[in-house]
């Protein structure tokens, strides 16, 4: 696959892949994506369905501004993704309205590319998770421990915070909401258990078009340095690739984190760019 037909596959997947769970709002060269459910809040960034490629389409400071006063409409932040090779002006409209921008390196998998195996401590195991799996709460809950502790160090957060955590999603229906999009096959979740049915590490995909990208791989801060994320990150890999899924994508933030992803064969594909500290998008 040529490096342009692959950003062309990953433009397509970040223009359609949203469509699963929001409407599509369009502001000229820009189009906003609106949540149809509770959940966490989609981006805006270049109208891919417009005739004119998104490289030629013209982005004025008059685009930002309507698409982020419809953000505040609907109470959520600022929020902008795009790829960089695709729409390189982009960046400097979005920095002169004052938003800072965060780069987000993708890698990509080769689809004839060979997963290594992966240990797994004594007793863990790795599964997909059904709509009805019990240990669902506790699986959406790992993210939000996970990246309270940055880093890949050993933390405090353990199975005490996970069940509270879990407890909290079971209780806003935030598990409830999460289980048609599983039931549906728009999200896989797979997660990483111990002995006694913790969840210690997870991560998911939303399938579109033969293409994916991996995120939300996170590891309880009690149990990394054990090989699990790059486990779940195999499994989710081999999971799409099982299905169909022919692209496997996914970004990263911290160079550490990259290496892991490399040791697996993933290889540098591009850049992510994002407003700074924006919402993990379609994390629920």
């Amino acid at each position: 696959m040529s490096e342009s037909s692959l950003r062309d596959r990953i433009e397509r997947y970040y223009a359609t892949v949203p469509l699963l769970f929001a409407e599509a709002e369009e502001f000229g060269p820009l189009r906003l994506f609106v949540r149809k459910e509770p959940g966490a809040p989609y981006y805006g960034g270049p109208n891919h369905a417009r005739p004119t490629s998104a490289s030629s389409a013209v982005v004025t400071a008059a685009d930002i501004a309507r698409v982020r006063a419809r953000q505040r409409e609907l109470g959520v932040p600022d929020a902008f993704e795009w790829l960089a090779e695709v729409t390189p002006s982009l960046r400097i409209r979005i920095e002169e309205a004052g938003l800072p921008v965060a780069e987000r390196p993708l890698m990509v998998l080769d689809p004839d590319h060979r997963l290594p195996s992966q240990p797994l401590p004594e007793g863990v195991t790795i599964r997909a998770l059904a709509a009805d799996d019990p240990a669902l709460p506790a699986v959406l809950a790992l993210p939000g421990l996970a990246f309270a502790a940055e880093g890949t160090a050993v933390g405090s957060a353990g199975r005490t915070e996970l069940a509270m955590a879990a407890e909290k999603l079971v209780t806003d229906g935030t598990a409830s909401t999460t289980r048609p999009s599983l039931r549906a096959g728009h999200k896989t979740l797979v997660a990483a258990f111990a002995p006694d049915g913790t969840p210690l590490a997870a991560g998911h995909y939303h399938p579109a078009n033969a293409t994916t990208e991996i995120g939300g791989i996170c590891t309880l801060p009690t149990a990394r340095r054990q090989g699990l994320s790059a486990a779940v990150t195999r499994a989710l890999a081999t999971h799409a690739r099982d299905h169909g899924i022919r692209t496997v994508f996914l970004a990263y933030a911290e160079d550490e984190v990259a290496r892991i992803y490399a040791r697996l064969g993933f290889r540098p594909a591009g850049t992510t760019l994002l407003i700074a500290n924006q919402p993990a998008r379609g994390q629920l």
